[in-house]
């Protein structure tokens, strides 16, 4: 089914635009909704691992949560609807959870964002057998966040006003857990701002197998520095100020505690005598229900895995042993891909310890019993474990760093097999007990398409398969992707793509857009849709342009030393490699060498910046969105993984901050960014233009009030790539 599409969609990608052919604009690349993919959304594998729910939208009932067939596709149930649990067709369920028994569900509504992973909501149990609903808390007393059914269904917990709660739904008691949850000081069971961006978590508490205990992280967080961004919009800007530890500035210090729901018992976990860690991840062990800590050292190349003896007192906390250390001169990056199998006399982990990323068995103390999976390629994506089967299954570069493949590994043979082979990028969402995967393929032309498969890959049928988009994109003056390498001047081999008018006449010289990333943790060249960008450098290839897109030394899927390249003086290796893709380019006979311009969002916004001024000779106009142009003004997670501190790494840090070039600047720059920028602040905009304006250097700039970091909402999205067109057409 896949191979049909591609072919279909390759063949209305590769002939020449007809006359009938139309054009596109901003306003129907940014705010039709005229190319929108359809995707499966919301879907919840239920616990036989033979059926799933999702929610969906009717006129008469509101939200209802159904039930499906995963063999057949078929409804099996309504299991509930808004007027069910809200009694108001017109109130949404925006999030659900199943008790383990499946007999209660857990409705989250009315939510509120807070940062890039939390929110927080109104939280409502409905018993489906009784049809009977209670609120999880008092709403007066505020919304709640991280809410979670324990184990056995007896009870939930949940985080108010930076407290650990729990509710007794027997007796409707609500148990206080803690009780010096202040905001900008303590936050009991939830993130902080730093954890939740660089670690990818934010809820920070875990049930016990058995339901009998609750393990959290305490995040002290009252000696971090403040930062203050101003929302506009009334007489007087409404200021927010939350803590945001910037490199080499005092962190959070966390601490691990076990409350005993039997006892009503709260103790201290032994994490060791250092404050300045890391705990980016609690887990408990099911197969001998004890507390796993991970706890990394502020360099971030020291992991260990700690396990929590839960007799053991001595005197008043927790006591713990190593079960397993890895070290690096670099750094260790922290993943979710840590499994404990039932029999709790191993457990599985993916390392880059031979350096490439691969997945790995140990004994409870630490030493490898075997590699599972080998080769120079990484494993990108770790699904789960099939214990029955023992079968793991993984996603990987195994066809090099612009694919990602889905394969299957016998964890006692090692054997592999590979699930699809149509070159493209593949996800997949495995059902409770890896019976069944929902798969998203697309390749650099081809639209998403959604498929459901058993377990040993094959077809059962297809859910999404975006027929209708790929009619109206044939309507469209569109051009291929491209994909190739060319040789930096150290001799590595780097990956781009490239993208040309689709009335592309080689004896001519057309202006170039090169579209960047550039950074550790995110590639640009991937065969894989591109959604609203891919459509948009479809717009700059129909006026006139051909847009181009490298992954430079540093990026992801090939390896340790290639990703670990840049350790230490992040932008250096970068700037080097979009300076010699310049002059690739420069070189081809089709490309006016003078009109080679930039564009980056975030740290592409950086790596932009630093080409307009280091690589002033090459480049002649760049666009940078929320850039970093100084990396003390970065968080401490990341910018001290790659860098240490400013303290240890002046040189690095300096050397490679755009806002000390200006002075090289000689090209048309323009830079972007959101006010109330949580992440990248507006601090490192407003530094740069200080340092332009000293060096009475000419610029464009351009704020979007009380947008963070994605600068989206409304027209907003079509409003900034208007502009960055006009800027592109009258400069480059």
């Amino acid at each position: 089914m896949i191979k049909s599409h591609f072919l279909t969609i390759a063949l209305l990608l590769g002939v020449a635009a007809s006359d009938a052919q139309q054009g596109l604009t901003n306003q129907l690349v940014w705010a039709s909704g005229e190319f929108n993919a359809e995707y499966v959304d919301g879907l919840n594998s239920m616990a036989d691992g033979l059926h799933y729910s999702s929610i969906e939208r009717s006129d008469a009932f509101g939200s209802r949560i159904v039930k499906y067939s995963y063999a057949t596709g078929n409804e099996v149930a309504v299991i509930a609807t808004s007027v069910d649990i809200f009694n108001d067709p017109n109130r949404e369920v925006e999030d659900y959870a199943f008790s383990a028994a499946e007999d209660k569900i857990l409705v989250a509504t009315e939510m509120e964002s807070i940062y890039r992973h939390s929110s927080s909501a109104n939280y409502y149990i409905y018993d489906i057998a009784t049809k009977s609903v209670i609120q999880l808390a008092d709403f007066s007393l505020g919304k709640q966040r991280l809410a979670e059914f324990s184990p056995t269904g007896k009870a939930v917990a949940f985080v108010r006003n930076n407290d650990l709660y729990v509710l007794d739904l027997a007796s409707r008691k609500e148990i206080r857990i803690t009780e010096d949850g202040a905001r900008n000081a303590i936050i009991n069971g939830a993130m902080d701002w730093v954890y939740e961006e660089e670690f990818g978590v934010d809820k920070a508490f875990q049930w016990s197998p058995k339901g009998d205990r609750i393990a959290w992280i305490r995040t002290d967080e009252s000696r971090v520095k403040e930062y203050t961004m101003d929302y506009y919009g009334e007489l007087y800007p409404d200021p927010y100020t939350f803590k945001y530890p910037k490199a080499g500035e005092e962190n959070s210090r966390v601490s691990v505690w076990i409350y005993d729901l039997s006892k009503g018992l709260s103790r201290k976990v032994n994490t060791g005598a250092n404050p300045d860690i890391y705990i980016p991840r609690i887990r408990w062990s099911a197969g001998n229900d004890r507390l796993i800590i991970m706890r990394l050292n502020r360099h971030q190349n020291h992991l260990e895995f700690l396990a929590t003896n839960l007799a053991a007192v001595e005197p008043f906390d927790h006591a713990t042993e190593l079960i397993y250390e890895e070290k690096s001169d670099t750094y260790i990056d922290i993943t979710d891909n840590l499994f404990f199998p039932a029999d709790g006399k191993s457990f599985y982990w993916t390392s880059e310890r031979d350096n490439y990323h691969h997945l790995w068995q140990f004994d409870l103390t630490g030493k490898p019993i075997r590699q599972i999976t080998s080769g120079e390629w990484d494993i990108i994506d770790f699904y789960g474990i099939d214990e029955q089967k023992e079968l793991a299954y993984y996603s990987s570069s195994q066809h090099g760093a612009t694919e990602k493949h889905l394969f299957v590994v016998d964890l006692k043979k090692g054997k592999t097999r590979q699930l699809g082979n149509v070159p493209g990028t593949y996800e997949a969402s495995f059902s409770s007990g890896m019976k069944y995967y929902i798969q998203t393929f697309s390749d650099a032309q081809t639209p998403p398409v959604v498929t459901l498969h058993s377990s040993d890959g094959k077809e059962i049928r297809t859910l999404r398969d975006n027929e209708k988009l790929r009619q109206r994109l044939a309507n469209y003056k569109l051009t291929r992707k491209e994909f190739f390498q060319f040789t930096n001047s150290t001799g590595t081999s780097i990956n781009c793509w490239m993208m040309k008018p689709a009335n592309f006449d080689p004896a001519k010289k057309y202006p170039v857009l090169v579209a960047i990333y550039g950074g550790p943790g995110s590639n640009t060249v991937s065969n894989s849709w591109g959604s609203r960008n891919f459509l948009w450098y479809q717009l700059l290839c129909q006026e006139g342009y051909i847009v181009v897109s490298c992954d430079p030394r540093g990026t992801m899927h090939r390896g340790r030393t290639f990703k670990h390249s840049t350790y230490m003086n992040l932008g250096k290796n970068e700037t080097e490699d979009f300076i010699d893709l310049a002059k690739h380019l420069g070189q081809q006979s089709y490309v006016d060498a003078a009109r080679i311009g930039i564009q980056g969002w975030s740290y592409g916004g950086y790596m932009t910046s630093l080409c307009m001024t280091k690589g002033a000779d090459y480049y002649k106009a760049g666009i940078a969105v929320a850039p970093v142009t100084n990396w003390k003004y970065y968080d401490s997670i990341y910018t001290e993984r790659f860098m240490r501190t400013p303290q240890e790494n002046s040189g690095g840090y300096e050397n490679n901050s755009p806002i000390n070039f200006v002075d090289l600047l000689k090209g048309k720059y323009l830079l972007v960014h959101g006010s109330a920028d949580d992440n990248v602040h507006l601090q490192n905009t407003m530094d740069m233009v200080s340092a332009l304006v000293a060096k009475n250097k000419p610029f464009d700039m351009f704020i979007y009030p009380n947008k963070n970091h994605g600068i989206y909402g409304g027209y907003t999205r079509l409003h900034l790539f208007e502009k960055m067109t006009v800027f592109l057409k009258e400069n480059l």
